[in-house]
């Protein structure tokens, strides 16, 4: 009998496309591409080659020029690339006549992470959030995205699109599709509502943070609880609400979506259920990854980010995570293992801090310590006859 091996999917090849004002440093736009290189890479594509035009704005038909394209075209046909992944979203008619002059699948920042959504959401209120986003995305963009719909329904795969009546066929079903999600998302928030008010009667802690920076992991340290973690971007979509105790105080703490650099704004308002979990907390922890060298930036992209959905005046502990890997780094450009991480934050600072590891479970209890010191409080007022301390 012949032996069979199991086969490994080929990965689809990828370019990236972005563009850098005149004052952006070049270490930036490295970090940049890094970043959009991992979300691809979350996605399952394999980026092989990035392009970059210096652009004070990007052009009106094809977001970059011409010359550019033309450049993005010639490498595609000579190393036969089966996506082209831009940092910033598209209009309509970019997305349109640059995919009709390249002759390929294009994602746009927006689709990308759309699409990484779709892939790693779990609970039904996650999954129709995501859908309810990406038809929003598809519905002005039906005549380039055929491909995208025909894979969703397992239609053929010819390319040129389909004719005007199958595309209106389709806009008039996504408009259907859009009204019955919305109809579902409002009875799973009503559910949610209820839910909230039978959870009432405790003090809710809410992790946020930008994406990947450790906040699925340390809330499996302080649950003690299976909680999914992955060095992925986006490796919790869901909210997850585990019930905690500190000295014999409860409180409900909850992981919450990452929050990432250009975060499109249909998520975030379609995220509106998961994020309710931070609009009603009494504290947030606000995890940074401290060895991250954009994590000032990261702390100031979180920061918008709770403003926008109203939440920057809570109480918060700021939890800079992964000392461990500061320290490596350190050690590894100059050899100098004494190193002080408050030496990396800015002197005006008056919101708590605690520097911890979450891998290596140091300063845990200087972090509960901390938590503990916040929530009390609040643990009295609702239950004023208990006795304190």
């Amino acid at each position: 009998m012949k032996k069979t091996y199991p086969t490994i999917p080929k990965r689809k090849k990828a370019v990236m496309v972005a563009l850098i004002n005149q004052q952006q440093p070049d270490e930036k736009v490295t970090e940049y591409l890094n970043e959009l290189e991992f979300l691809a890479g979350t996605l399952g594509l394999a980026c092989v080659y990035s392009f970059t035009q210096r652009l004070e704005k990007p052009d009106i038909r094809s977001f970059v020029g011409s010359g550019k394209l033309e450049e993005i075209n010639e490498y595609i046909s000579d190393h036969e690339i089966d996506i082209v992944i831009f940092d910033d979203d598209l209009s309509p008619s970019q997305l349109r006549n640059v995919e009709k002059s390249l002759k390929c699948q294009v994602y746009d920042r927006s689709l990308l992470i759309l699409d990484i959504f779709l892939k790693r959401a779990k609970t039904s209120q996650a999954k129709t959030q995501v859908e309810l986003a990406r038809y929003q995305y598809l519905l002005p963009r039906l005549t380039r995205m055929w491909t995208h719909l025909e894979r969703q329904r397992g239609g053929t795969s010819t390319r040129g699109g389909a004719g005007e009546k199958e595309i209106e066929t389709d806009r008039r079903n996504i408009r259907n599709q859009i009204g019955n999600l919305k109809k579902k998302l409002d009875k799973i928030e009503r559910q949610n509502m209820v839910q909230r008010k039978s959870r009432s009667g405790i003090v809710r802690v809410a992790l946020v943070g930008y994406t990947n920076v450790g906040k699925s992991t340390l809330m499996k340290l302080l649950t003690k609880a299976e909680v999914l973690t992955e060095n992925k971007l986006f490796a919790t979509v869901d909210s997850t609400v585990r019930k905690v105790a500190i000295e014999n105080i409860p409180f409900l703490l909850s992981d919450t979506v990452g929050f990432i650099r250009k975060l499109p704004h249909h998520l975030i308002e379609s995220f509106k259920s998961t994020l309710d979990e931070i609009r009603e907390a009494d504290l947030l922890l606000h995890v940074v990854d401290i060895s991250h060298p954009g994590f000032l930036d990261h702390i100031e992209i979180v920061n918008q980010t709770l403003s926008e959905i109203g939440t920057d005046q809570k109480p918060m502990i700021m939890v800079y995570n992964k000392i461990d890997q500061l320290k490596a780094n350190v050690e590894n450009e100059d050899g100098d293992d004494s190193y002080d991480p408050k030496s990396l934050l800015p002197l005006n600072t008056e919101v708590p801090s605690v520097f911890i590891s979450a891998i290596q479970k140091e300063n845990i209890d200087q972090l509960r310590q901390h938590i503990l010191k916040k929530i009390k409080k609040k643990h009295y007022k609702i239950y004023p006859n208990q006795t304190g301390y």
